[in-house]
């Protein structure tokens, strides 16, 4: 599976953003899908997750509310709405697909993951 990720960008402190991520070569219904970030100088963190199906979504404390992900299966996309953006949410954003079963814990963490895409940086301004 290829994943391309976009929809990074500038945006001040408050505003909103949207991450795309397309999935090429695979059957797209067969995978869980997550957004991880990774500031300058830090590890990555999981940001995001939602299951094959799309039924389940799971978030990390530091995006509840502000950030909703979902998936459109016509497009083979995973899409990640980020709203009220801050100046700590900064990162380059990368999107990845698993073959597992949902599992809030297993989706967090990111050795599950077996494709990723190549980042989309996400500059928030103060």
């Amino acid at each position: 599976v290829q994943l391309q990720a976009s929809g990074g960008g500038l945006v001040q402190t408050g505003g909103s953003l949207r991450l795309s991520c397309a999935a090429s070569g695979g059957t797209f219904s067969n995978y869980g899908m997550g957004w991880f970030r990774q500031a300058p100088g830090e590890a990555r963190d999981f940001v995001a997750a939602i299951s094959a199906n799309g039924r389940n979504t799971y978030y990390a404390d530091s995006v509840k509310g502000r950030f909703t992900v979902s998936r459109d299966s016509a497009k083979n996309t995973v899409n990640m709405q980020m709203n009220s953006l801050k100046p700590e949410d900064t990162a380059v954003y990368y999107c990845a697909a698993n073959e597992y079963s949902w599992s809030e814990v297993l989706y967090a963490f990111q050795g599950r993951y077996r494709y990723w895409g190549q980042g989309t940086l996400v500059t928030v301004s103060s």
